[in-house]
């Protein structure tokens, strides 16, 4: 396997599409101007702030460091640093003259075991190998120039992914999932002592209760969620789950496209809904949802009461009319699925797709005329028909 497959699908996608954005390329060429004058002083502040480990000092840790950059396949030279805080914080400096800088808070490294110090080394390795430093959000989010809601909704969303991605280049060098979550845990809980006993289980059972506090068909996260950088600590354990059970991992089976589609579900839970937004993005979503939903509908024996219910659940009651023109409708579906496709990333493809799979499945699993109308539409907005089957048969009761 290439190590590069470590990375999910959502951050590649939205990565490539950011990089392509105006204002990240024009904060870049800010960036590169700075550098073309010289250094932008990122060392020297780290060696005026905090202290530097070398290898005599922290024998063990950089250790942990050549372990991980071997298993990574990154050649980049290290220098670690450590800094006072009561607060368990680590973070990956962009390179600075051939050199990559990472820190770490004084009580991570006080306690954590070094299997949960091997997740965070390879976490903060992970952003430079995936190349996340080359999205400037920092420089976006906290300039005094503010980014466009839209941008920064874009920028948030990625950033979770990244961190996905990051957690997946940690649990490579750990190699110890029990380890990984424990690492977690004490990232959000900030114990370290036996005060609270660790469940795996337990702190997974979390997230389904945070999806049973979501039962509101395409209603998103609430708003204070939507411009978060990081996913909650109990959505990344159930993330780095998945991937532990992916052949990604080499122990588990489920396909890199299966566990695209299941990191998706989890982080829709910190999306905004696109059936509330006023937007000309949302907009298009919600016209493509519109359309797709009828056409499923009528492809076998017509809508159905159960299909009409779900239907009003998320356009609202007495929405559906048997005197809309389903032909009409029908035709105007490409035009629909191509403008979703021209102006939006393909997690909130992904998310028009889970929606319309919902209302299909109202009342049974979908026929295959039906499926077949399902795929099509996947088709034209670039999503694989492992979604779809994933989305069909999916289990309606939280496991």
């Amino acid at each position: 396997m290439q190590i590069e497959e470590l990375r999910a699908g959502q951050d590649r996608e939205l990565h490539r599409l950011l990089l392509e954005d105006p204002d990240v390329r024009r904060v870049n060429e800010e960036i590169a101007r700075h550098e073309d004058k010289g250094n932008l002083g990122v060392r020297r502040h780290l060696l005026n702030t905090s202290v530097r480990l070398s290898t005599g000092m922290a024998s063990e840790l950089h250790g942990i460091a050549d372990e991980c950059r071997a298993r990574l396949g990154l050649e980049i030279p290290l220098e670690l640093y450590v800094f006072p805080s009561p607060t368990f914080n680590a973070a990956c400096v962009k390179p600075e003259s051939g050199r990559l800088f990472i820190m770490f808070s004084s009580s991570l490294l006080e306690a954590f075991c070094p299997a949960e110090i091997r997740f965070v080394m390879g976490h903060e390795l992970g952003h430079h190998l995936f190349h996340h430093h080359d999205i400037p959000i920092g420089y976006i989010l906290r300039g005094q120039q503010r980014p466009n809601p839209k941008l920064a909704l874009s920028l948030t969303s990625w950033s979770r992914y990244a961190e996905i991605s990051a957690d997946r280049a940690g649990a490579w060098c750990a190699q110890d999932i029990e380890a990984v979550a424990h690492s977690l845990f004490k990232l959000a809980s900030g114990l370290s002592s036996g005060y609270a006993q660790f469940s795996l289980a337990d702190f997974l059972r979390q997230v389904d209760d945070m999806q049973l506090e979501r039962t509101d068909p395409g209603h998103g996260a609430p708003t204070e969620d939507w411009f978060l950088t990081h996913p909650f600590s109990p959505l990344r354990v159930k993330a780095l789950a998945l991937f532990h059970d992916s052949v990604l991992s080499g122990n588990g089976t489920q396909s890199a496209e299966q566990l695209d589609v299941g990191v998706h579900e989890l982080m829709a839970m910190m999306e905004p809904s696109y059936l509330q937004a006023r937007t000309d993005v949302a907009e298009a979503m919600r016209r493509l949802l519109f359309a797709g939903a009828i056409a499923v509908a009528v492809a076998k024996d017509g809508i159905s009461a159960e299909e009409i219910a779900v239907f009003e659940k998320f356009f609202g009651a007495r929405t559906f009319s048997d005197k809309l023109d389903h032909a009409k409708i029908q035709a105007e579906l490409p035009d629909r699925i191509q403008q979703v496709r021209a102006q939006t990333s393909l997690p909130q493809r992904m998310q028009v797709m889970r929606d319309l799979v919902l209302i299909a499945r109202a009342d049974g699993a979908p026929p295959p005329e039906e499926r077949q109308v399902l795929l099509g539409i996947a088709h034209g907005l670039g999503i694989s028909s492992c979604f779809i089957d994933q989305a069909i048969h999916a289990e309606t009761e939280l496991d």
